[in-house]
């Protein structure tokens, strides 16, 4: 395993779009309780979705974690996080946090705390004053990452997403970056 000193994290270009696309699929495949999205919606998309959410102009950012491999000299893409701003009026001074991804084989390397100061470096850069996100109840690690980095709960909501009879809580947190 590499260690953490020769891990990357970037933001990702148009470029990164396949590898990207396939980190969704994974993520949305071996954890379908973590995302509101589905692999069977997803799997159908065309490539051009992915890149259309990593192009230059999209309002969307989104950063990746690189690992070593010596087939692929930029290293592979096992981890990714986005950060959208609202685009109405009314609440273009808030953006949500999605699709935190570490794949399980790059876990307790620091990889989740790493992809989330990215993304909060942007975030305290801009004219952005609040995110917010969901994180299903019960994924621990997940929750104690974003307490960790200052955000708070403000609700759970019951049976916000639904896998067969299988039902599962969301708690929705936020993080305030400056003062009203």
């Amino acid at each position: 395993m590499p260690r953490s000193s020769e891990l990357l994290i970037r933001r990702l270009a148009l470029g990164d779009a396949p590898a990207y696309h396939a980190v969704r699929l994974r993520a949305f495949r071996d954890h379908p309780e973590a995302f509101t999205s589905s692999y069977e919606e997803e799997a159908g998309k065309p490539l051009s979705q992915a890149q259309e959410r990593l192009a230059p102009d999209s309002p969307a950012c989104f950063w990746g974690a690189f690992a070593p491999d010596a087939l692929l000299p930029a290293g592979r893409l096992v981890g990714c996080v986005g950060l959208a701003p609202e685009q109405r009026l009314k609440t273009r001074h808030k953006a949500v946090v999605l699709g935190m991804f570490v794949a399980p084989e790059q876990a307790g390397r620091g990889l989740g705390g790493a992809l989330l100061d990215a993304l909060l470096a942007q975030a305290r850069a801009s004219e952005l004053e609040l995110l917010v996100l969901t994180v299903t109840c019960g994924n621990h690690s997940a929750e104690r990452l974003y307490l960790k980095a200052g955000f708070a709960s403000y609700g759970i909501e019951p049976d916000a997403i639904k896998i067969g009879a299988r039902r599962f809580a969301k708690n929705h947190l936020f993080l305030r970056l400056r003062a009203p």
